[in-house]
């Protein structure tokens, strides 16, 4: 067993099951938590995010394949993605690969987003590239909605990741990444006007 990352709710770890490489995210008991409490709320989040890997597969979008689910202890066994992280990806990259790969990360979230599936965590640590394909990992903040704001939200919390990690590139990413979103989503123009919005929002609160 090999530990990736450890979370405040999670464990994940690179573990085999049944001959095969595979990640493993298991939810780790909350000690402070009343257990019949903890034990409900982590099956709940167990279910929701396969819930969440497998309609994101369904509408095209790549996540790693579900191969078991331990309800009981809260695990999800999946396919290992061997591949590149986007994040390491875009500080390397020149600018027409950048611009291929923004574009068509923009593309796969408005399939999420027309899908009314919300990621909750859109960072390029939650993205792999393998081949000229990406998956898209760690559902685990994620949930199904319509709503406009849980989707400004959303692109919004991307565009802080850009800015934060890739702040070089990060306009020139966004730029590309916009183009991708509208060419897939039909209501992409109100969701980013909702995203300029929350961006007010969180400028006068900050004042």
């Amino acid at each position: 067993m090999k530990i990736i990352y450890r979370g405040a709710e999670s464990l994940i770890y690179e573990d085999a099951f049944e001959g095969q490489e595979s990640i493993i995210k298991e939810r780790r008991e909350k000690n402070y938590r009343v257990k019949q409490l903890d034990d409900r709320l982590r099956k709940e989040r167990t279910r929701k995010e396969v819930k969440l890997l497998t309609e994101a597969r369904k509408v095209g979008v790549l996540t790693p394949k579900i191969l078991n689910v331990n309800e009981k202890d809260c695990k999800i066994i999946m396919e290992n993605i061997s591949g590149i992280r986007i994040k390491e990806f875009l500080n390397s990259a020149n600018d027409n690969d950048v611009k291929k790969v923004c574009f068509e990360i923009g593309k796969l979230i408005g399939k999420l987003h027309q899908n009314n599936i919300i990621h909750g965590d859109l960072t390029t640590s939650n993205m792999i590239l393998k081949g000229e394909e990406i998956y898209f990992i760690d559902f685990g903040l994620g949930e199904i909605s319509s709503r406009i704001e849980d989707k400004g939200v959303d692109l919004r919390l991307f565009m802080e990741a850009l800015n934060s990690t890739h702040f070089k590139i990060a306009d020139k990413c966004w730029s590309y990444f916009v183009g991708g979103y509208k060419k897939e989503y039909v209501g992409a123009e109100q969701i980013l006007e909702k995203v300029k919005e929350i961006k007010k929002r969180v400028r006068y609160a900050e004042r």
